[in-house]
């Protein structure tokens, strides 16, 4: 039985993390750490497990094997290296970090410390993506030429624990960065992933439109990231990211082949419509994605408890999310600048 720390019990810990542990039966949620400790409690009273009063007590108990790191961005790098030098093995949510030294710090401690780290990059395991990578793969479209890639709601404001406008992400001092941290670092992550490509350009605009914090002042974060990539092997194409899509979700990709096009999550009725010239158009019902309002099983915590299990390496490690956090930087340096940027560790 694996042996589970929480480490912030916010919005994702609760709809995701902890209820995805408390259904899976190789592990046991044994401890709760939260800064306003009465969230560590009701979720020790909901579902079982002890309440510590820092993290640091929470991570030298030798009990726990595992922990999640579901803080503020700017925890993220400090409590996972400290977790990994403590003994345990960590499934860090996105983003991964906050600057690149600290991606690579906490790749360093997980190689130095023998434990397993994760990110939480969960668009790469919805049936959807996965079916259409391998479509990639065989050749069903011929060579990507090109995609656009979304991922747009109406803010981070309704999906804390205590909906508002004074959200941490709002916030640059937690938050570093903002929809491009949030969002665009998902669909960064997959289009990597659905063409086993790495970026290697960036030419982008992060921008703050409409979002307001608490003072009604404009925040001071992006709540609209529009990024044109290239790719390893010159496919280039959009990702956009926005916090300011109040009619409804999308979390769609389009890739473009030479022989044809997938068009996913973009139908509200098919998951995948494969299109080609002279066809009738094909139809794959894998599933739904989830949404903030729609909440499903993300497959994270059972990828990640069966690799803790099996001591096999996770797919979606530190080291295989870091180029994406390379295009993530690059991205805002690019927009600082207002040059396209070249991302050479990833050639």
């Amino acid at each position: 039985m694996i042996r589970i720390g929480i480490l912030g019990c916010g919005k994702i810990a609760q709809v995701r993390h902890i209820p995805e542990y408390a259904d899976n039966k190789d592990c046991e949620l044994y401890g709760f750490y939260n800064p306003t400790r009465s969230r560590a409690e009701d979720m020790a009273k909901k579902y079982g497990g002890k309440v510590f009063d820092t993290p640091e007590e929470l991570l030298s108990d030798p009990n726990i094997d595992a922990v999640s790191v579901c803080a503020a961005n700017y925890a993220h790098a400090e409590l996972t290296i400290k977790a990994l030098k403590a003994g345990k093995h960590v499934l860090c949510e996105k983003p991964m970090a906050t600057n690149l030294a600290d991606c690579e710090a906490m790749v360093a401690a997980a190689k130095e410390s023998g434990k397993l780290l994760m990110i939480g990059q969960n668009q790469r395991l919805t049936a959807a993506h996965m079916m259409a990578r391998k479509m990639v793969e065989d050749g069903v479209i011929g060579k990507v030429i090109s995609f656009r890639t979304s991922f747009g709601h109406g803010g981070p404001e309704t999906w804390a624990i205590k909906p508002g406008k004074d959200t941490w992400f709002f916030d640059k001092s937690k938050a570093a960065m903002g929809v491009m941290a949030d969002l665009g670092i998902h669909k960064t992550d997959l289009i990597q992933f659905l063409l086993g490509q790495k970026v290697v350009a960036t030419t982008a605009m992060l921008t703050t439109l409409d979002k307001r914090g608490a003072d009604d002042e404009l925040i001071s974060v992006d709540d609209n990231a529009i990024c044109i990539y290239k790719m390893a092997d010159g496919t280039i194409g959009t990702m956009t990211a926005s916090w300011t899509y109040y009619a409804a979700e999308d979390n769609s990709t389009v890739l473009y082949g030479s022989k044809g096009e997938i068009r996913i999550y973009d139908d509200p009725a098919h998951s995948i419509v494969l299109k080609k010239p002279g066809c009738e158009p094909e139809y794959f019902d894998v599933e739904q994605i989830q949404t903030n309002d729609n909440q499903t099983k993300s497959g994270i915590i059972d990828a990640w408890v069966a690799c803790v299990k099996e001591g096999k390496e996770p797919e979606i490690n530190g080291d295989s999310v870091v180029s994406a956090m390379r295009a993530v930087f690059a991205s805002i340096e690019s927009s600082e600048t207002g040059r396209t940027v070249e991302i050479e560790a990833n050639k």
